[in-house]
């Protein structure tokens, strides 16, 4: 169902009425009205139109000029009039006059009272209303031009409210601008701006968890081609996956895309991304997972950063003068069983019981078992001393140059 929500405010009212404006879409002037409300009606033909305004709105105006209803509810309209001069317009009257509108547009209408919003308690009322006006999976068009100057910027975040309480679709947020100069009143619409929230969103998605698979599908909707948003993909499926050699490739390809820049919205957060995807850029395997480790460990994913920080530690055992690969099986199988058995060390030799600690705490976050090691079963119950053990781990058994010796 496609919903238009407009906001009923109160323009100057002289003898012949409420002050009318000229708006204009994309160069086309429309007639002359009070209320953009019915311009937009008119262009966007929804299924339900919802008006919302608060007790002093200019109520009467929908009841008159641009809609004639003759004698049809005089004496309600008398009250409602007069209520609207008196500023205490109430629900009721609102609710016992809507069928009329509903009858003369052929659309559900809804007249909603809403508060002030001049503070936190009535500002989150608002968001309350909106969201109970708009069915699950809605189209959504909202109308700013009408009301005080703070209300645009609540209905900004009624539409992000919205789109996850309702899983709307936002259509577009329109506002009437007016020059009184020349007289000039174009429509905007300010729906990009929820299009940079997105970008703001998944900055703050990826620094809680890393999964930069979030910035694709918005780069796609700015123009960037789907073979290239794969790249992203791709790397962000490989790295969860522990395979950080194929997610590197998958970023460096993906450099390619940062170095001729972003496309939309995108070059806005060209700075951001190359800076949390920069990683991969240099270094070899040992650098790349010690460095997962620490940013799983930064972001709570104490799972991920205790397997790749073992992982790190084993890649470091790898000898390339024995023929060994640290992207082969077998190679990491022998070296990790090597060094276990005191038949191989490293530049630097760890404690080995640190060695043991951090491999058991491994296997523990990875199957969720309680553990029989008082240490880790200890570790397990407290999260200050589990983020603040994996850090000494990292520091410990993975120095910033792993070697064999």
């Amino acid at each position: 169902m496609q919903t238009l929500i407009s906001f009923l405010g109160r323009v100057p009212r002289g003898e012949n009425g409420y002050r009318t404006t000229r708006y204009s879409f994309d160069g086309q002037t429309d007639e002359p009205t009070a209320f953009i409300g019915w311009s937009l009606r008119r262009r966007l033909n929804p299924d339900r139109l919802v008006i919302l305004g608060t007790a002093g709105s200019m109520w009467d105006h929908l009841f008159e000029k641009d809609i004639d209803l003759g004698t049809i509810a005089e004496d309600e309209r008398l009250v409602l009039q007069e209520a609207t001069e008196a500023k205490t317009v109430t629900a009721s009257l609102l609710e016992s006059l809507a069928p009329l509108l509903t009858k003369q547009l052929g659309c559900e209408v809804r007249l909603v009272l809403i508060p002030y919003c001049h503070n936190e308690t009535e500002q989150l009322d608002l968001l309350t209303i909106m969201a109970a006006q708009v069915e699950p999976g809605d189209r959504v068009s909202l109308d700013v031009t009408h009301g005080f100057r703070h209300l645009p910027m609540l209905a900004m975040l009624g539409a992000m409210h919205l789109r996850v309480v309702r899983n709307a679709q936002i259509q577009g947020i329109y506002y009437g601008t007016y020059d009184p100069d020349t007289g000039a009143a174009p429509v905007v619409d300010l729906s990009g701006l929820l299009h940079i929230a997105d970008w703001v969103s998944s900055l703050n998605t990826f620094d809680k968890d890393s999964d930069y698979a979030v910035f694709a599908d918005l780069l796609e909707r700015d123009g960037l081609a789907t073979v290239e948003a794969n790249h992203l993909r791709r790397a962000a499926f490989f790295e969860r996956t522990s395979n950080p050699r194929d997610a590197s490739k998958g970023l460096a390809c993906f450099d390619k895309t940062l170095t001729r820049g972003l496309p939309g919205i995108g070059r806005l957060f060209a700075g951001q991304l190359q800076d949390r995807l920069k990683w991969h850029r240099g270094g070899n395997t040992y650098a790349h997972q010690r460095h997962l480790a620490k940013a799983y460990l930064e972001t709570g994913d104490y799972i991920r950063a205790a397997i790749f920080a073992y992982e790190a530690f084993v890649t470091g055992l790898i000898d390339p003068a024995l023929g060994e690969r640290d992207d082969n099986y077998r190679d990491r199988e022998q070296a990790y069983k090597a060094y276990e058995n005191d038949e191989r060390s490293i530049q630097k030799k760890p404690v080995k019981d640190d060695y043991w600690l951090l491999k058991n705490l491994r296997n523990t976050l990875a199957h969720g078992n309680e553990s029989r090691d008082s240490r880790i079963a200890g570790l397990m119950r407290d999260e200050t001393r589990l983020r603040g053990e994996l850090q000494r781990l990292i520091r410990v058994l993975l120095p910033r140059q792993g070697a064999c010796g």
